[in-house]
């Protein structure tokens, strides 16, 4: 699904009014029918309400929410802003005048000197103020009026998004000068500032409604931010042949393990092994030769000259993918093997964990990595790679660059996976919970990338298509343990139920 910009978004918006012909009255009373539905299921008529509706579609939303709530009984204080500096927009007036026109409604139109409302932790305010059209910092009177809200105690439902945030980037945003809303009800998808973790206490819950936006206008719309859904893996899983043998899904090379960390290893094979890789060979030190015959004996093993470390990966063109990283600790030998690796071999590799830490010791190593590589860096990994971001936009917006300078895909871990290409494009992971918080998880994710790739993936799609799987085996897995007590090996035993029921949908259809 296409992560709507304010641009794209006032776009969707016009064109479906313009190919409806009526103004704009279908579209608002839809998107009212909805919203005032998610308010009805959750409170009585009894309850305390006030709605705050601002001078656009924002605020002609709100007014024919309020309208619908009328109807079945609910009592509403309404208050509409119509000033100079905003003036209402006709579709806005047009709802006014359907407003005013109810007998006993408890209306007020500022159009001058403003007297803040009483609002108790009894009220629910209904925020119709300012959505995704919004493109410059709240100020004055609408700052002070924010403020107050929140201050307020109150439930806040805020309809598209809370106001006074940006739909993108807020970094020069006045935090005190958003909503903090309870429940978001996001038309169409929800907006990109939505993913990120300091915006969190803004958004509360967020529940999107999916209104129906003119077909041909939506296709239309271009943008670099995509949630990755699983239709979008399914529409790109190959259904494997009748006819096929284990040379037909790809050699893999995992370089992983030290004295001490070889479950990294483990978990690392495994993830390959269930995403259906045909051979996986693992390169480990000495130390790892009776764990992984024992805990993996469907992997081959070549072991290193060092009996506790990797001092050297050997690779040759009979693997179609390469990972590296897992458990592999942070010797200074095993630096220098990560530094030959990417002077020798010139195909893309997925490098995680301490691999990745190699090249934070060494940054000149960014240089030797080769094009279109996966790299999957948790925040500290990140932080240690490319320093200086502050928050979860600052790292986006450098994953971004760094992404495009090295030519390189960036999986960024974290609640939404971001899996950020060369050439500027994000995509945004949907599956996924908390639990996937727990040692070991990334180890997996690495092999279940690994393993797409040796089975002939492009690398943009191995990475989009790995995050989507682990983020659901994990969900799969809390299913059974709860979001306290999931464990990667519980990840790993979710994978082939995961891919399982994907194909089995992808028949279904």
């Amino acid at each position: 699904m296409k992560i709507l910009n304010t641009q794209a978004f006032e776009s969707l918006l016009e064109n479906t009014i313009a190919a409806e012909g009526d103004g704009g009255v279908a579209l608002i009373e839809r998107i009212a029918s909805s919203v005032a539905y998610e308010i009805i299921s959750r409170w009585l008529p009894k309850k305390h309400f006030i709605l705050f509706a601002g001078p656009g579609y924002n605020g002609s939303i709100a007014l024919a929410t309020a309208q619908i709530l009328i109807e079945q009984g609910y009592k509403i204080e309404i208050i509409l802003f119509n000033v100079n500096s905003l003036p209402i927009t006709d579709i806005c007036r047009t709802y006014r005048d359907k407003i005013t026109a109810i007998e006993g409604v408890d209306f007020t139109e500022i159009t001058t000197k403003f007297d803040m409302p009483y609002i108790s932790p009894d009220h629910v305010v209904i925020d119709g103020l300012f959505g995704t059209g919004l493109t410059a910092p709240l100020k004055g009177g609408f700052a002070m009026l924010i403020q107050y809200i929140n201050e307020s105690g109150a439930h806040i439902v805020s309809i598209d998004t809370p106001s006074g945030i940006l739909a993108e980037w807020n970094q020069s945003n006045a935090r005190s000068n958003i909503i903090k809303a309870n429940l978001t009800l996001a038309l169409k998808s929800k907006r990109l500032a939505f993913f990120f973790a300091e915006n969190e206490e803004y958004i509360g819950t967020c529940k999107v409604i999916d209104i129906d936006f003119d077909t041909n206008a939506y296709r239309k719309i271009q943008s670099n931010f995509t949630l990755l859904e699983e239709t979008d893996v399914r529409r790109v899983l190959r259904k494997r042949q009748e006819h096929s043998s284990k040379k037909d899904y790809g050699r893999m090379l995992l370089a992983a393990g030290s004295h001490g960390m070889m479950g990294a290893a483990v978990l690392a094979a495994k993830g390959a092994l269930r995403a259906g890789v045909g051979r996986l060979t693992v390169h480990t030190p000495r130390c790892g030769y009776y764990v992984l015959q024992s805990a993996v004996p469907e992997a081959c093993c070549n072991f290193d000259l060092e009996s506790t470390t990797i001092t050297e990966i050997k690779v040759d063109d009979a693997y179609n993918a390469i990972a590296i990283g897992p458990g592999m600790g942070t010797d200074p030998r095993t630096a220098l093997a990560v530094d030959s690796l990417f002077k020798r071999f010139k195909k893309p590799i997925i490098i995680d964990a301490d691999a990745l830490n190699a090249i934070a010791g060494n940054r000149m190593l960014l240089q030797s990595i080769p094009p279109m590589s996966v790299i999957t860096p948790h925040v500290g990994e990140f932080e240690k790679l490319f320093d200086g971001s502050t928050s979860d936009e600052s790292r986006l917006c450098k994953a971004i660059s760094m992404a495009k300078r090295y030519k390189i895909i960036i999986v960024l871990k974290g609640r939404y996976t971001m899996v950020i290409r060369p050439d500027e494009k994000v995509y945004i992971n949907s599956s996924g919970s908390p639990a996937l918080a727990t040692p070991g998880s990334g180890d997996v994710l690495t092999g279940i990338i690994g393993s797409l790739a040796a089975q002939g993936y492009e690398m943009e799609l191995c990475a989009a298509m790995g995050v989507f799987i682990h983020g659901l085996a994990g969900e799969y897995a809390e299913k059974n343990y709860g979001s306290y007590s999931v464990m990667a090996s519980d990840i790993v035993d979710n994978v082939g139920p995961v891919i399982r029921d994907i194909m089995a949908r992808n028949e279904n259809i």
